[in-house]
């Protein structure tokens, strides 16, 4: 059984069918991608400071880009680039270094300066703009279009997606969850996957696993459409603070994360956040500081101390699994992590080496290094 049905959810419930896995059940307490991976427009790089949160993104800008083949469906990729923004000597230094560490790994970021970087993005004031990164192979795409194409291939091969069902409890005997409980009846279960993104600590207590998970809003807006219409611009990111910009039908999409936002589940909308945005953009992007917008969204990040996912397989119960925690980088790491969750469940080695990510780190003292929390 995996629990979320999310992106993260229903892509690995496309590997592991895929795979030949029989009986999967994703169940899901609303709608599909009724959680994060509802939000309009996600990011997808693979712009990283360290090689395992690399490899992760550089995988699965590979499956988005075949995306149309496999599993087969249309999900609204733009490969736009990503440019960060830099304000001081030390944010250049230390992009610098990553991009040493992307290029290695066959990643054709590079430093750019002020000037290409307006050319890029003519929004832009280059006043107070030390340096960029950029990154012309990463972009966005529409993360509900990846839940479907992955749940409906799921489903083909077999898969059962049960939505508005809640997991209220779990039974164990020895040390394997052996029957999960829903508001809609029981399930007897080999193993479960925990894909429940901002609730997976509470999914996690049932069985004595601690996940330490906490959810935190995140906001975005879109402007009105533009006349004339936007020029085709990277997906732009004010590294100092979080605000972020990039074309969206036929307007922008602003966001930008609010450094004093409490915890909580509350996903309401308040167009007075916009206020924080606009006050960056009259420095940074001063066009965009007074375009009138249509609205906006608000969904949940699923945070985790050090801005890193968990993904790993318990040693109690040994068939108790989980992918969470991904801090906003879980859509661009879907692809990557559900081939990551097949093959943890099969018996096989992963792609990729997720033992950093494993939760007892926080618990054994064994931490990754923590990621730049960005967009």
């Amino acid at each position: 059984m995996i629990v979320g049905g999310g992106v993260m959810g229903a892509s690995i419930a496309f590997h592991l069918a895929e795979a030949g896995v029989r009986r999967i059940v994703v169940v899901e307490r609303g709608e599909l991608a009724g959680g994060s991976s509802g939000k309009p427009i996600g990011g997808v790089r693979a712009q990283f400071s360290d090689p395992l949160n690399i490899e992760l993104g550089q995988r699965s800008l590979r499956a988005f880009r075949d995306f149309p083949d496999r599993p087969g469906a249309d999900i609204g990729l733009r490969t736009v680039g990503y440019l960060f923004l830099l304000t001081s000597a030390g944010q250049a230094a230390e992009f610098a270094d990553s991009v040493r560490t992307q290029n290695a790994l066959g990643v054709p970021s590079r430093m750019i300066g002020p000037a290409e970087a307006w050319a890029l993005c003519p929004y832009l004031s280059t006043e107070g703009l030390v340096a960029a990164a950029y990154s012309p192979d990463d972009g966005h795409a529409r993360p509900a279009h990846v839940v479907r194409g992955y749940a409906r291939a799921a489903a083909r091969a077999g898969a059962v997606l049960a939505t508005h069902t809640s997991v209220v409890g779990m039974d164990t005997a020895g040390d394997r969850v052996t029957v999960v409980h829903t508001d809609r009846g029981s399930v007897t279960c080999s193993a479960v996957v925990c894909a429940a993104g901002a609730w997976s600590a509470r999914i996690g207590s049932m069985v004595g696993v601690e996940l330490p998970v906490r959810p935190l809003r995140r906001q975005l807006a879109f402007t009105v459409p533009l006349l004339p219409a936007a020029p085709r611009i990277p997906f732009t990111i004010d590294f100092t603070s979080s605000a972020y910009f990039h074309n969206s039908d036929d307007g922008l999409l602003f966001g930008l994360a609010d450094p004093t936002q409490w915890e909580g589940f509350d996903t309401t909308w308040t167009p007075e956040w916009l206020d924080l945005f606009r006050a960056v953009a009259r420095r940074r992007a001063p066009a965009l500081a007074e375009l009138a917008t249509a609205g906006g969204w608000a969904g949940l990040y699923e945070v985790t101390p050090d801005h890193n996912a968990l993904i790993g397989r318990c040693t109690s119960p040994v068939n108790f699994l989980y992918a969470t925690g991904f801090s906003g980088h879980g859509f661009l790491q879907a692809p990557a992590v559900g081939e990551i969750v097949r093959d943890l469940y099969l018996g096989r080695t992963p792609c990729v080496d997720v033992t950093p990510l494993g939760a007892d780190r926080f618990r054994t003292g064994t931490r990754s290094r923590p990621e730049a929390h960005v967009v």
